[in-house]
């Protein structure tokens, strides 16, 4: 199966790099600016599990892209991707499988609109991994795994892909219930997301400062609003999430705030405000709304700031 993977960025290229190290027949679809890196340096996985060094990984751009590929992994930016469909739609075949690995659930229903809800999976990526000046790819952590699946309970297709995925260097989860676990994964990110950008604080510090409150209120909102969409968090879920956001001394920031130390742009309609979109069968949520304001309030200075600076 040939799989191309769009943009080779921090998560794209991290698990492309693992599949194509193992023999799979990977392209990457970039932009000029990330071909030039790649050109230069080579594709470079940075690893506490093994690093990988790609010299010459094959690419192709928006405008030379004519074959069909049969899996295609879609991790943008969910701001940017609109504009990663346009890229990558003549790479779609009548066989072809998108697997997005965007967080939240918005992007589904972008893809379900243009190539159909069976032809796009359900996925999500459990890494934590950044891009330095050079572009290499530094995994900030011992996990690395891929979940996927079909949200087709009859789809006998989905074990093809899940043998091609199957690679060492990373786990490649086929799920049953992928749908659960993305919303599961959406309430910690929304929760992570919405604590530590309103305080703009690590975990430890929220917790040195006694406000260990804070994400405790967040994460029952986020659950809540799951709950009434038909996906409550389950035990497992809810006590590993809530280990990582009040643990005492802990580094931890969501990389939403890492974007905002940086000036960049931010995902914060996609995870926390299409969050508070779907919450109408819900309890208010008070916290989440402050938190979402916040967000909103940063990108208005941004743009007004990006603004200034184009005149």
């Amino acid at each position: 199966m040939r799989i191309l993977v769009v943009g080779a960025g921090a998560i794209g290229g991290y698990f492309g790099a693992r599949l194509l190290a193992a023999g799979r027949d990977v392209t990457f679809l970039v932009r000029e600016r990330r071909a030039q890196q790649l050109r230069r340096y080579g594709l470079a996985v940075m690893s506490p599990l093994g690093n990988v060094d790609l010299p010459t990984p094959a690419l192709v751009s928006a405008k030379d892209l004519k074959d069909f590929y049969g899996l295609i992994i879609v991790s943008s930016k969910s701001y940017d991707l609109e504009s990663s469909i346009e890229d990558f739609a003549n790479g779609m075949g009548p066989n072809s499988r998108v697997l997005p690995l965007l967080n939240g659930m918005r992007h589904l229903d972008v893809l379900d609109a243009r190539f159909g809800a069976r032809r796009v999976l359900g996925g999500l990526a459990r890494i934590s991994s950044t891009l330095d000046a050079e572009g290499r790819i530094h995994q900030l952590g011992p996990f690395n795994a891929l979940a996927f699946g079909s949200r087709d309970a009859g789809d006998a297709a989905i074990e093809e892909a899940a043998a091609v995925l199957r690679v060492p260097g990373f786990d490649a989860l086929l799920s049953h219930d992928i749908l659960h676990e993305m919303w599961e994964k959406w309430v910690f990110i929304a929760t992570a997301a919405a604590t530590t950008c309103l305080m703009r604080a690590s975990v430890g510090d929220i917790v040195a400062a006694g406000a260990q409150d804070i994400p405790l209120r967040l994460w029952e909102e986020c659950a809540a609003i799951a709950a009434a969409n038909g996906f409550p968090p389950r035990d497992s879920a809810k006590n590993t999430g809530l280990a990582v956001l009040t643990a005492p001394g802990s580094a931890f920031t969501a990389s939403m705030l890492r974007d905002i130390e940086q000036g960049s742009r931010i995902e914060a309609d996609h995870i926390v405000g299409d969050l508070i979109r779907r919450a109408s069968q819900a309890p208010p949520s008070p916290l989440l709304a402050t938190a979402y304001a916040h967000l909103r309030s940063y990108e208005a200075r941004r743009r007004r700031a990006e603004s200034g600076a184009a005149t």
